[in-house]
Formats: structure tokens, C-alpha cells, sequence
């Protein structure tokens, strides 16, 4: 959507105090090299999803954060916006697709500031109009049991951080927690990371040390690929998906 307005910074190692302050001024929010922009990025989104929570909250209904995203692109709302083909919009495809998605930590983004603001100013009147991360979990949890029931499920992890650990931790949660002695561990792991094994460094952790865990096994077959992921991934998809 705001694919044009984009802004990079090359010399972003260099800029002054005040430089950063002029990106403020600009409305341009800066992320290492790329400054994305507010108004065309943040707020357009804002302004339409508003009007869904306000809906969903005077109905008495309640959805998932990626949910009202989806709802959002199957509306057609955004077409007028659209700076890229739709067909390669990864977000389009799963929403047309309706893909299963578990998103760990929604509260600490932009949007679940702006849905705090709502619920503050007293315009959204149930906080739990966008289903929280616990729901998350408990919906991962019946879904993973459901599926690989009938087929195992590999673990393709890209980075670290909540994003992994947050999924990966339900194997553990139904033996441990539930006693469900019959759900099978993960089929696989395999994880493109670059951060190095420290003290405390969670994403640098080798994949035994997530058998003491009990979220893999000891013959789960599993890879750590040391390289940039915004290289490797593409490259595995290509591969997998035999472009």
C-alpha cells in the first residue's frame, strides 16, 4: 500500500539528533535503513479497521488481530491504494486462503497502540473485541492437536524472538500442562538464524538444548542454517515450491 512512499537511508549510521527529529517532523518512522510512512502505512490502515472494531464492538463480536486484516483485503476497501499486483501480496493469498495464523505479541505493535488508544478514549467498549494473545495460544493448541493428528507438522523458524518461541512452546504446554501423552512432538526443526549461542541469547539456542524443553525429540531431525534470512528463505521456498 505505501510501497511508493517509502523512504531509505543510506547514511543512517551518520544522522545527527536533529536529523532523526526532522524524520519525525516528516511523519517518517524510521527502521535501520527505511523510514516507513505514517500516514500512508499506519493511519490508512488505522482509519479503515477502526470502523470494523467500532462494528464488531457494538455487535458484540470478537476476532483475532489477523482476522480483521483479513476481513480488511476481502473488502476491498484498500483497492484504490494497492502500489503492487495483488497476486503478489502474500498477505492477499492468505487472506483469500484463509490461512491458520497465530500472531504471539500483537499488543506491542502499532496497531494494538492505536486499539489501546480506542479502548481508553472509550470509543471501543470491550478490550477483548480483538481476541488476546492467550486465545491465541489455546486456538494453536487445538488446531495443532487436530492436524498433526492426521499428518506430522515441521517447524521452519525464521529469526528468533516471541515469533518462535511462542508456537514452538505448545508441544510442551499439551504433555506437560494438559497431560495429553499422545500428541506427537514436532516432526522437524529447522531454524535460519545469524545470532550466536550466549548467555540468555534465546535465538542463538542449538535445537538440543529445545529437547530438555520437551518440544523436540531426540531423532527429530534438525538444521540451524547460519546465514542471512532474507537470503536463505527465499531461496528454500524457490526450492521447495520448484520455481
Amino acid at each position: 500500500m505505501a510501497h511508493n512512499h517509502y523512504k531509505r537511508i543510506p547514511n543512517y549510521r551518520h544522522l545527527t539528533p536533529d536529523q532523526e527529529v526532522e524524520l519525525l517532523n516528516q511523519h517518517l518512522n524510521r527502521v535501520t535503513d527505511t523510514c516507513i510512512p505514517e500516514e500512508e502505512a499506519m493511519r490508512r490502515i488505522e482509519r479503515l479497521v477502526v470502523e470494523d472494531w467500532y462494528a464488531s464492538d457494538k455487535n458484540g463480536q470478537a476476532f483475532f488481530p489477523h482476522q480483521f486484516f483479513y476481513r480488511l483485503l476481502l473488502s476491498g476497501k484498500l483497492k484504490e491504494h494497492y502500489e503492487i499486483d495483488p497476486k503478489d501480496s502474500w498477505m492477499m493469498a492468505a487472506a483469500e486462503k484463509n490461512l491458520p495464523m497465530f500472531v504471539p505479541g500483537w499488543e506491542d505493535s502499532t496497531l494494538g497502540n492505536m486499539f489501546a488508544a480506542q479502548v481508553i478514549s472509550g470509543k471501543v467498549k470491550n478490550v477483548h473485541t480483538v481476541r488476546v494473545g492467550i486465545e491465541y495460544m489455546m486456538e494453536l493448541a487445538r488446531w495443532y492437536a487436530e492436524t498433526a493428528g492426521k499428518t506430522p507438522l515441521g517447524f521452519f523458524q525464521i529469526a528468533g524472538g516471541i515469533a518462535g518461541d511462542f508456537p514452538i512452546c505448545v508441544v510442551p504446554m499439551l504433555h506437560q500442562d494438559l497431560k495429553r501423552e499422545h500428541v506427537p512432538l514436532w516432526g522437524y526443526f529447522c531454524q535460519i538464524s545469524d545470532s550466536t549461542t550466549s548467555y540468555g541469547s534465546y535465538s542463538g539456542a542449538v535445537p538440543n538444548e529445545k529437547i530438555t524443553w520437551g518440544k523436540l525429540g531426540v531423532d527429530t531431525p534438525r538444521f540451524v542454517i547460519e546465514s542471512d534470512a532474507t537470503i536463505v528463505a527465499p531461496l528454500i521456498f524457490a526450492y521447495v515450491l520448484g520455481w
